[in-house]
């Protein structure tokens, strides 16, 4: 291998670890970096030498040290993530706060939800058996999930099958935790 084909490999692998760190899919880590995701995919699987400017983009929204990316080094100890640095997704007046680590993905997946008033957050299907919970934290919140709907307040919690058709909606503002359990 060249000298070039081991950095487009470390590169690579750190860019991937980065995001699957944060817990984001190829396409959340598109948007929080204005990159595409076919740019994304490439730059991972070491098919693309990326512009230094498309890499800063990358680094900054997955939050990695642009100086430090191909060192590949592990942190020991206590993994924080501050909570300025969670990676977040807006989308349709909900801001997604992602709070669980990227092992976690179609297991246990963990976000604090804040929506504006009126602002729903709808989903298609998940896979079978995924079942969402979502506690209220602040606000009123209406889920839907099938035909089924139910109203929440503060600290109730909803339980409901997240593979079918679903939505969470908001009167006022509101703010709220989801875990995804499977996906």
């Amino acid at each position: 291998m060249t000298p070039r084909s081991d950095i487009h490999e470390r590169l690579a692998a750190s860019l991937r670890a980065a995001r699957k760190a944060r817990g984001l899919s190829l396409d959340a880590a598109a948007k929080l970096s204005g990159v595409s995701r076919s740019m994304v995919s490439q730059i991972e699987r070491g098919e693309s030498s990326p512009t230094v400017a498309t890499l800063w983009n990358l680094t900054q929204a997955l939050q990695v040290d642009f100086a430090g990316l191909l060192e590949g080094r592990p942190r020991p100890g206590v993994e924080v993530t501050r909570a300025a640095a969670a990676p977040v997704i807006a989308r349709g007046g909900v801001t997604i706060r992602i709070l669980s680590p990227a092992e976690a993905v179609g297991e246990n997946e963990v976000y604090d939800l804040t929506f504006a008033p009126g602002a729903r957050l709808v989903s298609d299907p998940h896979g079978p058996g995924c079942r969402e919970h979502l506690t209220v934290i602040e606000g009123r919140l209406r889920v839907v999930s099938g035909a089924e709907a139910e109203d929440l307040g503060p600290g109730d919690v909803a339980r409901y099958p997240a593979d079918r058709d679903h939505e969470i909606a908001a009167t006022g503002a509101a703010r709220a935790i989801l875990i995804v359990q499977g996906s």
